[in-house]
């Protein structure tokens, strides 16, 4: 708060410009208006030099104290982008969805299998071909595979290639060990339920949908903090200004007081006068000390939206606002403004995507009532090697004479030289009798999708009231600031008149105060009459941009394939 020195400075500044302040002037324009500002602080300047020149007083004397921070609203509107934690997590939404539909892409990625293992077995010797009393088989494999789905037309290819080493004491054996491999190749295509959309590709297409989504809730996010923090920053201008006024009310009580007293030690004024001016000055510092406490709360407002925690230095600082409010031109083009707010409001939009989704969805649970007709195709080679043994004869059983060393490298080209293909290629055709699940999903996702269109018209016309709504109310403040400086105007000439009738004894000491007290509320009232037109300006902005809450509506139809 202003110290005894700064409030004398103050005091006789504002008795310098006082009499400049207190002419009549003509009705403000938009243009008119800012060069009003522009004359006002040059007219404070000028009576405050004029002052320093006669007091010595150095211009530090009013300059703020250290622990305060001057404040433009284009900085605290780039604080705001910089560090608001509403934004900061809101923006952490869209990479959110970006790692589910990668997670979802991930499907489509190649997937390798491996399988080694050893399996020993005595066979029991149930038969006379059982090759022996007790045969024992050691079998080692060491498999390996890929598969991968295709996103397009939903088919799956898959690439297997097996090998395994037999040891046995089989006596019909013609190889031991025996070495066996076989390289496949399949591919299995839908060609009616999950041909155009399968459960992987609607849930991609629905996430994607819900990540503009995501998005659009970010720019929601940050277009109603801005709104708020011009707002709280214009209530903060309101609030300094208040303690101003309510600075300045107190300073012309206490100067009536002390006038009142230099009279009554001349004899021109009874004694008991100066109890109506004591009174004024006690109410007038209760109506400072509550506009210095709603300036506290102003300020906290406003620091919520910029600060990134207690820690911030910007939080144990007072901030002083540097832009004073203008009176620009209201909007004229309502019609404009509506249809620019239909285009690109951001609920309506989701509301949109969200049809979106919901057709996505009965494009799937259409496909999904349709029968499973999949064809499957698959061509393989095999090959043998090992050890050969050389029989006696033909004949089963017969004594092994020899052997013809072999291996796995045996079995590799026999696999190459292809003699023993394998192919298969099959239909696979399956359907629901007397109706399915997925039919009966389809017809509630088509009511499910009349809804949202219904409510989406529901929204236009609430975004195109809300629009126009908020240009009335620019256009009724806009009026509301210029018969509350004309009201100010003509309460400082009733005041300065009723000073000087006073002066000579034409007056008295109650039509002196309800006037300084008419001066007062008049301030106020042009006051935040301004302060209301510049935050329905922003209300303005804001509404063709984003829903009062901010946020931008809620995600897609359906994330999964199942509803």
């Amino acid at each position: 708060m202003m110290t005894a020195r700064r409030l004398a400075v103050a005091a006789a500044a504002a008795a310098l410009c006082w009499p400049a302040f207190a002419t009549a002037q003509p009705a403000p324009t938009p243009t008119h208006q800012d060069a009003l500002v522009r004359d006002a602080l040059a007219r404070y300047r000028e009576g405050l030099a004029a002052l320093e020149s006669r007091t010595g007083l150095a211009q530090t004397a009013i300059r703020p104290a250290r622990g305060t921070r001057e404040l433009r609203l284009e900085e605290a509107v780039e604080l705001a982008l910089a560090q608001n934690l509403d934004i900061a997590v809101e923006r952490l939404n869209p990479q959110a969805v970006d790692l589910q539909i990668a997670g979802l892409e991930h499907t489509y990625r190649p997937l390798a299998t491996t399988t080694i293992g050893q399996r020993d077995q005595v066979l029991l010797p149930t038969n006379q071909l059982n090759g022996g009393q007790r045969v024992n088989n050691a079998t080692t494999t060491y498999n390996f595979g890929i598969s991968q789905p295709v996103p397009l037309y939903g088919g799956n290819f898959s690439l297997t290639w097996n090998n395994s080493k037999l040891d046995t004491s089989n006596l019909f054996a013609n190889f031991n060990p025996s070495f066996q491999t076989s390289l496949t190749a399949a591919y299995t295509q839908p060609l009616l339920r999950g041909l155009r959309i399968d459960n992987t590709r609607q849930q991609l297409l629905v996430t994607r949908i819900n990540r503009d989504i995501a998005e659009e809730n970010v720019r929601a996010t940050v277009a109603a903090t801005l709104a708020n923090v011009r707002n709280a920053y214009w209530d903060l201008v309101f609030a300094r200004s208040a303690v101003e006024v309510a600075e300045r009310a107190l300073q012309l009580a206490e100067k009536l007081v002390e006038d009142n007293r230099a009279r009554v030690e001349v004899g021109t004024l009874a004694p008991l006068d100066i109890v109506q001016s004591e009174a004024e000055v006690a109410s007038r510092r209760q109506i400072l000390a509550q506009a210095e406490a709603t300036l506290q709360t102003a300020e906290l407002a406003l620091k919520r939206f910029l600060v990134t925690g207690t820690e911030d230095p910007l939080w144990s600082l007072e901030i002083v606002p540097v832009d004073l409010p203008s009176l620009e031109a209201p909007p004229s083009d309502v019609e404009g403004a509506v249809r620019a707010g239909l285009s690109r409001r951001t609920d309506l939009v989701n509301a949109r995507r969200n049809l979106d989704s919901a057709d996505v969805s009965i494009r799937f649970f259409r496909n999904q009532a349709l029968p499973a007709l999949d064809l499957t195709a698959s061509y393989g080679a095999q090959g043998l090697g090992g050890t050969q043994f050389i029989r006696q004869s033909s004949g089963l059983g017969s004594v092994v004479t020899g052997t013809i060393p072999g291996g796995y490298r045996d079995a590799l080209a026999l696999l190459g030289a292809r003699d023993f293909p394998v192919w298969n290629v099959q239909l696979n055709l399956s359907y629901p009798i007397g109706g399915s699940q997925a039919e009966a999903q389809l017809a509630r996702a088509r009511v499910q999708r009349n809804q949202s269109i219904a409510r989406l018209r529901v929204l236009e016309l609430q975004v195109a009231t809300e629009i126009t709504n908020a240009a009335l109310a620019v256009q009724s403040n806009f009026r509301r600031v210029e018969a509350a400086r004309a009201a100010r105007e003509l309460a400082a000439r009733r005041l300065e008149a009723e000073q000087s009738r006073f002066e000579v004894g034409l007056s008295t000491n109650f039509f002196v105060v309800q006037a300084q007290r008419d001066l007062r509320d008049a301030e106020n009232t042009e006051l935040r009459a301004l302060a209301d037109y510049r935050k329905s300006l922003v209300t303005f902005e804001r509404a063709q941009e984003a829903p009062a809450g901010g946020g931008g509506g809620g995600g897609g139809f359906a994330a999964g394939g199942q509803q």
